[in-house]
């Protein structure tokens, strides 16, 4: 989601047409226009934009898979490469 005012309690963040009221204790205050990766109605983490665009298009890719749609194309960055783990599991 994308911070649009709050403080370094709660912000109110934007995805598309969602707009709600996030708890920002784990990431502390954003600026406005900053990424935040959002779970359970809170901030977990800060994001890059090119990271919160492959996470944004991940997210539409699934909800075109459902509706039936073609989705392929939303996961550009994962098609042709070989899957790898994480940093932290290698």
């Amino acid at each position: 989601m994308v911070v649009v005012d709050g403080d370094d309690i709660t912000a109110l963040c934007r995805r598309g047409d969602d707009l709600r009221r996030i708890g920002m204790a784990l990431v502390g205050a954003q600026l406005p226009g900053a990424h935040v990766l959002v779970h359970l109605g809170s901030a977990v983490r800060t994001l890059d934009p090119d990271e919160a665009r492959l996470i944004d298009a991940a997210l539409d890719g699934l909800q075109a898979a459902q509706r039936g749609e073609d989705f392929e194309h939303l996961f550009a960055d994962l098609i042709g490469r070989a899957p790898e783990l994480p940093p932290h599991l290698r």
